[in-house]
């Protein structure tokens, strides 16, 4: 399997991952109407498998050609000679990859620098407490009883959110509280858990070395600051 192959494959997965289909319109555009007829369950499958990978790319921001990516689909289909023979298609694979990682460089340097300044202007806050890793925390409702340990598993409903608000995650949404053990969350997560008490409620402000990093993951943006609520439940028996 060659360099660009390999590559493809891993582009398509990371465009693919976790993303919608909900396609964001502006609400003074009407969106044109499709013209694709699809009588027959293959023809509404295929159909499917378009609008996913359309989706995929729409919502990953890279600048492409339409009308090129649709022919390099048609012609690999249906198996005819490519415009670009494999040294091409390699080169072109890689300058992609130098441009989707110098664009999340770009965003994650932005990314801490924001988070940089939210903390320090959090910090001056008189219900907001500042820790020495730099994890910052409100407290919303004291709980009772001892704090969990590393070694524990607890039960918490909580909801997580970016700077900009976009939430990423929410045990509220999924309608089930989550169990786990502490060692097993990032670490702004296991240092604020065993400071808070059974029943308590906080807003935890996780800077980017707390939480995923320059590295980010598939719904976080390298060097993110993350905002959570958090309701430990219960501490597991």
């Amino acid at each position: 399997m060659t360099q660009y192959t390999v590559f493809s494959m891993f582009l398509i997965v990371a465009l693919m991952a976790g993303m919608s289909l909900n396609m964001a319109v502006a609400d003074d555009v009407e969106p044109e109407a499709s013209t694709a007829v699809l009588e027959t369950d293959q023809d509404r499958a295929s159909y499917a498998v378009g609008m996913q990978m359309g989706a995929s790319l729409l919502q990953s921001g890279l600048k492409i050609s339409v009308e090129a990516v649709l022919a390099g689909v048609e012609d690999t289909l249906r198996e005819r000679t490519p415009a670009m023979d494999e040294q091409q298609v390699q080169a072109a694979m890689m300058a992609l990859q130098m441009q989707m990682m110098e664009e999340m460089q770009s965003e994650a340097t932005d990314n801490l620098e924001e988070a940089n300044a939210f903390l320090q202007e959090n910090a001056g806050k008189d219900d907001v407490v500042s820790l020495p890793s730099g994890l910052q925390y409100r407290v919303v409702e004291e709980g009772d009883g001892a704090s969990p340990e590393e070694s524990d598993q607890v039960r918490v409903h909580y909801r997580g959110t970016l700077l900009s608000g976009e939430q990423f995650d929410s045990s509220y949404d999924r309608g089930e509280p989550a169990t786990f053990g502490v060692n097993q969350v990032i670490p702004g997560w296991q240092e604020a858990l065993q400071l808070m008490a059974p029943g308590a409620k906080w807003e935890l402000f996780i800077p980017p070395d707390l939480a995923y990093g320059e590295q980010g993951n598939q719904r976080i943006p390298g060097n993110s600051l993350l905002l959570f609520d958090v309701e430990l439940l219960e501490i597991m028996e």
